[in-house]
């Protein structure tokens, strides 16, 4: 199949990326590049600079070839800039979603991966979370993706798109091609990473009074390459259907790991000590977050292979030791 993946040159669309060549596919990546990085797509993959926004460019890329599904990856994911910018999220993350959908319907594409977030589902009210759980996100971020998901709703009983959406839990890990650098860097993982090897004096951790065993905000964590496993199973789901369909799934191993423990971990991994400073909680922050996968495992067969907190830390720690500078260098 010809798959879009927009986003595909960030952290997670870059693996999906990667893995969708590998198992034969055709790619075509449409990035800005205002978060992604051009060394991080797949030599192999048709590249086009631009904007999922502009529907000029989307209705170039859709009539100049076949493509046979979209894997939408694109947007801004920095849940506490969310609270002090909410438009700027609405705008990259629903607005311009909504204008790919529309140009998809235009152009008869039928099959969409939607990257959507735990964070629609806000403070939980029971844990492990499953895809039946209330969504009533806590920040803007979450619920940017939430009204994205609203959407597909429509699309999927008026258009008749086939559409999966994807709410992942804390992606983390790296291959050993490609690797975790943001702009600017808000993840906790390669955060605590750059301390152990020197680049920050220390890391912050915000909020140390939540109702958790140590006080920090509890987070499961799924290795990239197991999240990019789950697209491409979502994919042949899609094409293998009689009819449209409209699935949510959760992504995530089940496990709760703390702020603090995280920590821990990073410094068993790179035995490197890695100070902490306490600071005040973020706005919009839940105090824990644990996935039930259970739905995407009987349905799709997802297993994730990355299931231990110290195998994640440790991919991300050979790639962070091998680009210290991340892409720019």
């Amino acid at each position: 199949m010809h798959v879009l993946v927009t986003g595909g040159a960030g952290f997670i669309g870059s693996h999906t990326a990667d893995l969708l060549i590998n198992d034969g596919h055709r790619v075509t990546v449409l990035d800005s590049l205002i978060k992604g990085y051009r060394e991080a797509v797949h030599p192999e993959a048709n590249f086009v600079h631009g904007d999922c926004g502009d529907q000029g460019l989307l209705d170039q890329i859709f009539s100049s070839q076949q493509i046979d599904a979209v894997f939408h990856f694109a947007a801004f994911i920095e849940a506490g800039e969310s609270m002090a910018s909410p438009g700027r999220f609405f705008v990259n993350n629903t607005s311009k979603a909504l204008m790919l959908l529309d140009r998809m319907a235009a152009h008869s594409v039928r099959n969409f991966i939607f990257s959507s977030t735990a964070a629609t589902y806000g403070e939980p009210e029971y844990t492990p979370i499953d895809e039946s759980h209330p969504q009533k996100p806590t920040n803007a971020y979450g619920y940017s993706k939430l009204l994205v998901e609203g959407a597909l709703k429509w699309m999927h009983e008026l258009i008749g798109i086939s559409c999966v959406s994807l709410r992942y839990f804390n992606a983390a890990g790296c291959s050993k091609r490609l690797g975790e650098c943001h702009k600017p860097e808000t993840h906790l993982i390669p955060l605590v990473l750059d301390v152990a090897l020197g680049k920050l004096p220390s890391i912050k951790v915000f909020g140390t009074d939540y109702s958790t065993p140590d006080g920090t905000c509890i987070r499961d964590y799924i290795h990239v390459e197991d999240l990019a496993c789950a697209h491409l199973l979502a994919l042949k789901k899609l094409s293998e259907g009689e009819s449209p369909q409209r699935l949510a799934y959760n992504l995530g191993n089940g496990l709760g790991y703390s702020v603090k423990q995280v920590i821990d971990a990073v410094r068993q991994v790179t035995g490197h000590e890695v100070p902490f400073v306490e600071e005040q909680r973020r706005p919009g922050d839940s105090a824990v977050l644990v996935a039930s996968s259970e739905t995407i495992r009987a349905e799709l067969g997802w297993a994730p292979k990355h299931t231990g907190l110290a195998d994640i830390i440790e991919s991300a720690w050979e790639w962070r030791k091998a680009h210290p500078e991340g892409y720019a260098q």
